[in-house]
């Protein structure tokens, strides 16, 4: 009677699949991995794993502070005369040891059984290496737009990598088009077009046109690389089987940008600069000078590691919506913190910004609710199924 009760058993995964969709499939594994290291890792994107939950959880909220508290920390960086953006470039992934606090902890609270950096083709490390000197690129062009527009601005522009992180979400990983994550998009993308109109005149001291423009431009094309980083970051993931596996090609990841952010420090002069910055430049001394560059090196890492987690958990699409309605509260602290102007343009372009976030939302609550009924059937049927067998006189 077994083989019949491991045919129900496939039934019920194969629904809870389609329940997460199909992003949350089953990755393909490595043909090499043997049936026990298969059973060692079990999938960590089912639905019906008992970490997925708190996995997805913990990502977010890290997603939520280490991008409210990194674009306000870059902020306060320019603002009090840092000037540096090497520098800031540079404290983005300069962190990157961090990650191995989530990695060893996992082996060593027996998360997992697997050691880690074990599994790891030629192959995905040069891929990983490669996706890390996009990203500092992209840090690079973030970091020039944040110098020169205000922290609402800024925030804000970044939205319209919505659009495309959608179209090349339909082109390399395939993601299926629905109202609900169209509407999303649209409702976001009106967002940022509304506030692009609205805000040519909202400068800050000393910063002319030109500079403007230059800001404008190098966040919009952060905007445009990151909308390519979230899809082929879910095209690698997929043959990823494990969350510890996905903050190790982080890791490396992060190890290739702050090289080349490295690299650009050394060639611009950019570490005698730091020490100048801290001693003569900063106007809050050389003591917070150094506690904002090492809060930002955290608050980076916290945002990357819960951007990886997200994609890894959900799909591209799912992150880029929860990081762009994440924005709306970037705007919030920079008008808390750094008093920008937050006029009537500006709140409707938050609004509609919120309500794209809900409303994709509710519409993933709406799939769930379809799919609920069909597994509670599925389940229902295999226990009458079981009950069945055993008055028959079964055994198993």
């Amino acid at each position: 009677m077994t083989p019949c009760v491991k045919n129900y058993t496939s039934d019920i995964e194969l629904i809870d699949q389609e329940i997460c969709g199909e992003e949350l499939a089953h990755p393909d594994l490595p043909s090499s991995m043997d049936k026990t290291t298969m059973q060692l890792h079990a999938d960590q994107k089912s639905c019906t794993n008992k970490r997925y939950m708190p996995l997805l959880v913990t990502n977010y909220l890290c997603l939520f502070v280490g991008s409210l508290c990194s674009s306000l920390l870059s902020k306060y960086y320019f603002i009090h005369k840092g000037s540096s953006r090497w520098v800031s470039t540079w404290v983005q992934t300069a962190g990157f040891p961090l990650l191995m606090i989530p990695i060893a902890l996992s082996y060593l609270l027996n998360f997992t059984k697997r050691k880690p950096f074990t599994d790891f083709t030629p192959k995905m490390l040069i891929l990983s290496g490669s996706i890390g000197v996009v990203l500092g690129l992209n840090n690079l062009l973030f970091s020039w737009g944040n110098s020169y527009l205000p922290v609402s601005t800024s925030a804000l522009l970044l939205s319209s990598q919505l659009v495309f992180n959608l179209v090349l979400s339909v082109i390399i990983v395939k993601q299926k088009i629905t109202f609900s994550n169209l509407n999303c998009v649209i409702l976001l993308t009106l967002s940022s077009i509304l506030l692009a109109l609205d805000s040519s005149h909202e400068r800050l001291k000393g910063i002319t046109q030109r500079n403007y423009l230059i800001g404008f431009f190098c966040t919009i094309g952060a905007g445009l690389l990151f909308a390519l980083y979230l899809p082929v970051m879910e095209k690698v993931y997929k043959k990823v089987y494990c969350y510890e596996m996905v903050m190790e090609m982080q890791l490396i990841m992060e190890i290739a940008a702050t090289t080349l952010a490295t690299i650009g420090m050394a060639w611009d002069g950019g570490f005698s600069e730091m020490k100048t910055e801290s001693e003569r430049i900063f106007d809050k001394g050389s003591t917070v000078y150094w506690v904002t560059v090492m809060a930002n090196v955290v608050t980076w890492q916290l945002c990357f590691m819960g951007t990886a987690g997200m994609v890894f958990l959900t799909c591209s699409l799912t992150g880029g919506i929860c990081m762009t309605a994440l924005l709306s509260m970037n705007v919030l602290g920079g008008v808390v913190v750094f008093r920008d102007a937050f006029g009537g343009v500006k709140a409707v372009s938050t609004a509609l910004c919120m309500w794209g976030f809900c409303s994709y939302v509710y519409g993933i609550y709406n799939k769930m609710k379809q799919h609920k009924d069909p597994i509670n059937k599925k389940i229902s049927e295999t226990s009458s199924e079981l009950i069945r067998i055993v008055d028959r006189g079964g055994n198993f």
